[in-house]
């Protein structure tokens, strides 16, 4: 699916270095915009992280609002607005709808590509962009630039390097999943040119948690829903994984930057768990104060409640004998369960990272200040945002903006990196 092109890498006008969404929908608005375009990419194929998150089902982007999208780009919001305004949900799905990927969107407000799978749409993507004349170079890992602007690649068959064009378009993926092609290697080689980076922080990513020997071995890999999940004063529901050592899932993720900053931090990251999201407390207490007679407190609550299974497991983990000895003590346990968290899963296993390129580092068309020419798209620049359609999204609008960014600044003549 993704051979190579041409063998002989050749200077062309513009240079995208990554076949991930970001560079792929760089590469795409070049073309578009007339001009000659080679990508490189390290990896022997291309999209090898987007063809991982399609096995799970492939969000491809979120149908809420437009306002309250932006929102979940935090402090990031204010540099990637207009990329994402200009290239949103409304503009994927059309994206994808040209592809011949029919859509849907899901109860949840995620939109998924029918099929769920990510593989049929790279396909279609990856041959209309060689139809538009995109040159394809693979296994070729980016070493930085030359003293005169040049890009050097190492090979198979050894180092190489071409001239420099007149427009490259980095998207290089953030610093997670190593193994498909993120690793993060780049950022000590744009250090070194005097560019602004921040350390790679894990996001989207699971928690270790101190469970006890009975509780995992009966609930490891089961999921627990509904159940809402608060951090601070952030709360997400859906659901969530037990894991053999912790927690991963929807409901984990979002809140996922912040306990792992607090952790870092040396503060204790404590998510408080309600199990019972449709009912409030005064009901649950009045449920639960039914005579119990010589019912189990396990029976108890499954008559009472309805609850059973890992929820139920979770509150006699995690809540002291005190609470389990009245109605109220139960009450308030289930709707404000602790659950401390005792570190972050490495940064290799998170879905996506926070950290890189500084935004500051970037002028509105993403290009790097410090040298022209130079563009930046995709999750290599700092910016962060929950998984659901989010991710993607931002990944694929900031592509767009740099290849849009590159194609002017090639209309507006070309100036040496050197320079």
């Amino acid at each position: 699916m993704n051979a190579v092109d041409d063998p002989h890498p050749q200077t062309a006008p513009a240079v995208v270095i990554g076949g991930g969404p970001a560079g792929l929908m760089a590469a795409e608005s070049l073309l578009d915009a007339g001009c000659a375009v080679a990508l490189y990419d390290a990896m022997p194929s291309l999209g090898r992280k987007f063809l991982m998150a399609g096995k799970s089902g492939l969000n491809i982007s979120h149908a809420e609002a437009l306002e309250p999208l932006l929102g979940r780009y935090g402090p990031a919001r204010p540099r990637l607005e207009a990329a994402i305004r200009s290239f949103g949900p409304g503009e994927i799905t059309a994206f994808a709808a040209g592809l011949g990927i029919e859509t849907f969107t899901g109860s949840s407000g995620r939109i998924f590509p029918a099929g769920f799978k990510a593989a049929p749409l790279l396909r279609a993507w990856l041959r209309r962009l060689r139809a538009k004349g995109l040159k394809i170079h693979v296994r070729h890992r980016w070493c930085g630039f030359g003293d005169d602007g040049a890009l050097r690649f190492e090979t198979p068959g050894g180092p190489c390097g071409i001239p420099a064009p007149a427009a490259t378009v980095l998207a290089l993926g953030g610093a997670s999943w190593p193994n498909l092609g993120s690793d993060g290697a780049w950022r000590p080689l744009l250090s070194a040119r005097g560019i602004a980076t921040h350390d790679f922080g894990a996001s989207n990513c699971g928690f270790d948690v101190a469970w006890s020997e009975v509780f995992r071995g009966r609930f490891a890999g089961q999921p627990v829903k509904p159940v809402a999940v608060r951090f601070g004063d952030q709360e997400v529901r859906g659901e969530f994984v037990v894991t053999e050592g912790g927690v991963e899932g929807g409901a984990i993720y979002p809140l996922a930057a912040a306990a792992r900053r607090a952790l870092d931090q040396g503060q204790p990251a404590i998510l408080l768990l309600d199990l019972m999201p449709g009912r409030d407390e005064a009901a649950l207490a009045a449920a639960l104060s039914k005579p119990q007679g010589r019912h189990s407190l396990t029976d108890h609550l499954r008559r009472c409640l309805g609850l059973s299974g890992v929820r139920a497991g979770l509150l006699r983990e995690g809540a002291a004998p005190a609470d389990l000895a009245s109605p109220q003590g139960i009450a308030r346990r289930l709707k404000a369960l602790p659950l401390p968290l005792t570190r972050a899963r490495p940064l290799a296993e998170a879905i996506s990272t926070e950290g890189g390129v500084a935004l500051d580092a970037l002028d509105d068309d993403f290009m790097l200040k410090e040298l022209p020419g130079v563009f930046c798209a995709g999750e290599m620049v700092d910016w962060d945002a929950p998984t659901g359609g989010y991710l993607l999204t931002a990944c694929l609008a900031l592509g767009h903006r740099a290849g849009q960014g590159a194609a002017r600044w090639l209309r507006g003549g070309p100036v040496s990196l050197s320079q």
